[in-house]
Parts: C-alpha cells; sequence; structure tokens
C-alpha cells in the first residue's frame, strides 16, 4: 500500500522539511495569521467581525480558538461583504439553496487562482484512485466554467487520465450507455445516485467498474459495502463542500478515512453545544478555515457536519491526519421522543440494505406520524422494512411508535436541479 500522494503534495506547497505533524501546524498557524491580516483588511464582514483581534498575538492553535465563528446564516445574509477582491476578479459564482426556500440561498465566489488551487488539489487527490489506464466518468454538474465536474475534467486530463463529464444522472439508460461505449471503468457521483444506478444496471457495474469515489452527501456505509462485495468495486469517499473549494479530503487506499487538504484549509472538530475542542477519536462538528483563498476568505466556518478525527495512525504509513468518514449532518434529525432523535443516516443503513429500494423519502408529518415513501417495484418488501424500522424505533425509544411506509413504483428518478443540495429528514410538525 502506497503513502497518500497528499503527503508529498502538502510538503510540497508548505514548504515544510520534516514529515512531522508539529512542522505541518506551524505552516498552518503562519498561514492563519497571514488570512486574519488579509481578511480584516479586505473584507467588509471581517474588518467588522475581527476588528479587536490582533493576529500578531496568536501564537498557537489555543489561542486561535478564541476567534469567533464564523455561521452559514452570515454568508446568506451578507455575501458580497466576505468579498477580498473587486468583483472583476470573480470568474465563479455558486448559488446554494439547501432547504428549497430563497431565504436559504448562499453565495460562494472564486477567483481564477482560487479554482486553480482546486484543480491543484483534485490533480493530487485523484492520484489516490486512478492512473492512465483508467477512464473516468463524472456524474456531476460539469457543463459550467468552474463547476466541479469542469474542475474535475481539468484535473483529470492533466494527469492524461481520459474523463467524461456526464452530469448528474437524469436517464440511467443513457448513463449506462455511456458507461459501456467510453469503456469507463471509474466513476464520480453523488451517493444516492450512484446507489440507484447500480442497482438499476447492475449488469454494467460487474462488467465495467472496478473504482468509485463518492462525494457531496454523506456516504451510508450500506451503500460501500453492497459495491465492493456485490460488484468487487474499490470504494473511495471524498469529503468536501463548496464553501472550503469543493475539495477538502480523499480517502487513500486504506479506505478508512480522508487525509485532508492540509495546505490550503485548516480543520477542527469541536463539541457543537460548547464550541470546544474534541479529543481524537471523539465526534464533533467540523469547523474550517482557509488558507489560500484570495476572493472570499473563510474562518472557522462552522458546516454543521458531524466526523472525528482518528485517534489512530492510517495504515497508508503517513503523518498526516486522517478524518473519518462524516457521518451526516447535525440537523439532519427529527425529534420522536423526550431527548430522543431519529437521524436520516440510521434510516440510511435500515432502508438501504434491501437492494429492492432505489431511494426514499422520509418526514415527520403534522400529525407526528413518521411517514417513509420508498421507490422500489416490489411491494413485497414493505413487511419486511416496516420490521426493520420497529426494531430500529424500539431500540432507540423502548416502545413502539406509529409509522407508515408506502411503496412508490416509479422508478424513474426525479430532474435534479441544483444536485448539491443535501438530502434530508422532513418535520412539518408546526409549519
Amino acid at each position: 500500500m502506497k503513502v497518500t500522494p497528499l503527503e508529498d503534495w502538502i510538503i510540497c506547497k508548505s514548504g515544510i522539511k520534516e514529515k512531522e505533524p508539529k512542522t505541518l501546524e506551524e505552516y498552518q498557524l503562519n498561514k492563519v495569521k497571514e488570512i486574519l491580516y488579509y481578511a480584516k483588511r479586505n473584507s467588509r464582514f471581517y474588518s467588522d467581525k475581527l476588528n479587536s483581534i490582533n493576529e500578531n498575538g496568536i501564537n498557537s492553535f489555543d489561542d486561535f480558538k478564541n476567534i469567533p465563528f464564523t455561521y452559514p446564516h452570515d454568508i446568506r445574509q451578507n455575501p458580497l461583504d466576505f468579498l477580498c477582491v473587486p468583483q472583476k476578479e470573480i470568474t465563479r459564482i455558486v448559488t446554494l439553496n439547501s432547504s428549497g426556500t430563497s431565504g436559504e440561498e448562499k453565495r460562494i465566489y472564486f477567483s481564477e487562482q482560487d479554482l486553480n488551487l482546486t484543480v491543484d488539489f483534485f490533480k493530487t487527490g485523484m492520484s489516490c484512485l486512478t492512473d492512465k489506464s483508467d477512464r473516468v466518468m463524472v456524474l456531476l454538474p460539469g457543463n459550467t466554467y468552474g463547476s466541479i465536474g469542469d474542475l474535475l475534467k481539468k484535473a483529470l486530463e492533466m494527469s492524461n487520465i481520459k474523463c467524461i463529464n456526464h452530469g448528474v444522472i437524469v436517464d440511467p439508460e443513457e448513463t449506462a450507455k455511456s458507461i459501456m461505449e467510453n469503456d469507463i471503468t471509474c466513476l464520480v457521483g453523488i451517493p444516492m445516485q450512484v446507489l440507484y444506478l447500480s442497482r438499476l444496471k447492475s449488469d454494467v457495474f460487474k462488467s465495467r467498474i472496478k473504482k468509485v469515489l463518492l462525494s457531496t452527501d454523506y456516504v451510508p456505509e450500506v451503500l460501500i459495502h453492497e459495491l465492493t462485495l456485490q460488484y468487487g468495486c474499490k470504494v473511495f469517499t471524498h469529503y468536501g463542500m463548496t464553501e472550503m473549494g469543493y475539495g477538502g479530503g480523499v480517502e487513500c487506499q486504506a479506505l478508512n478515512g480522508y487525509h485532508m487538504r492540509e495546505a490550503d484549509l485548516y480543520f477542527e472538530i469541536i463539541n457543537p453545544d460548547t464550541g470546544e475542542a474534541v479529543p481524537d477519536g471523539q465526534s464533533g462538528e467540523v469547523v474550517f478555515t482557509t488558507l489560500t483563498r484570495k476572493a472570499m476568505p473563510i474562518i472557522r466556518y462552522r458546516t454543521g457536519d458531524t466526523a472525528s478525527f482518528s485517534a489512530n495512525s492510517c495504515a497508508c504509513g503517513t503523518f498526516l491526519k486522517t478524518m473519518n468518514r462524516v457521518t451526516g449532518r447535525i440537523d439532519n434529525r427529527v425529534k420522536i421522543g423526550e431527548n430522543k432523535f431519529l437521524y436520516l443516516k440510521e434510516l440510511d443503513e435500515t432502508i438501504l440494505k434491501f437492494k429492492a429500494v432505489f431511494d426514499y423519502k422520509a418526514c415527520i408529518t403534522e400529525e407526528g406520524l413518521l411517514n417513509i415513501e420508498i421507490v422500489s417495484e416490489n411491494k413485497a418488501i414493505i413487511k419486511d422494512i416496516e420490521r426493520s424500522i420497529q426494531t430500529l424505533l424500539y431500540k432507540k425509544l423502548g416502545y413502539k411508535m406509529n409509522f407508515a411506509v408506502t411503496a412508490n413504483p416509479d422508478t424513474k428518478p426525479e430532474k435534479i436541479i441544483n444536485s448539491m443540495v443535501k438530502r434530508k429528514i422532513c418535520d412539518f410538525r408546526g409549519v
């Protein structure tokens, strides 16, 4: 097993001389001080928020923990106030809508230099799983300049790896045909879309697909196991979000958590209630700071994602940190009892183990009923799914809870307007 290629990439970018966490931390601390200075003097938002902060007094990351957090609502309310360059230097604007309402839009701005930083990371990150013998299909948005698919294609072509920018899956038949015609060996896609395709077109996976990179959303463990055991795929996962410049971290050949983009980003894991750092191995909220972004630096941004730093060294032998796979979003839950919550990730592992299920939606109705609609042509599995869900709920509550499972036989995927929208378990009580 080879050491993650991110190690040499980070050493080269940071200029550190020793493969030691301490030397990398010193580099990151210097970059943090630089970005504080830069943001305070160029961003209206940070010039106000950090007005009382003296970056020269930040002598350790314990000091850095006194810097106030940046929240998603800060960006939603004043995206232009984050800009540190003239608007004429912006070459890419991404509008994110996480809730389906215009009031929830966030706009993220990129300069050409920022996009090039992402291409550079993607080039190295994709080498964790691909080589020149691979033909990659990207099932992500890629038709516009600076989109994630466009940047991935540029990165792969710099390594002389053939890349087809297919875009998100709308017609599974068309996607499967394109995989066969282009002799694709590696897919990059959204977890639930890849699951849908693999179950609808299992013959294509068995005959063609050797590697898969899953990104943009929480990756259910049941999907990783299925692709690995049933189709013999090597399944890599990537963690990133638009706010951090798309790329954040990617798994090495050990397939046991991400090595992070530590030359460009500084990561923390905090207790979401207290804001204090948690020990390695303990789950908390992911927080990041951009170290090299020019157009729109973001400092101590609370992502809402839950993960943990591994307390163990990676089997690949790197000195870099490993972040265990993200387990979902803190708010992706509904209350089902006194101080009891049901998380989307728990439903994923319970429902998606049934291979006749292509997709599902879950919500709590106005009347307080847990309603689950599965996408499947096999209504006979409803009873088995009901038993599995009842077992899950009973373990959490200690008593039976009313719920309903229905089947929608329509296996044609809905058209995806914004594929970066995260799946969510909805609660309509009190709406």
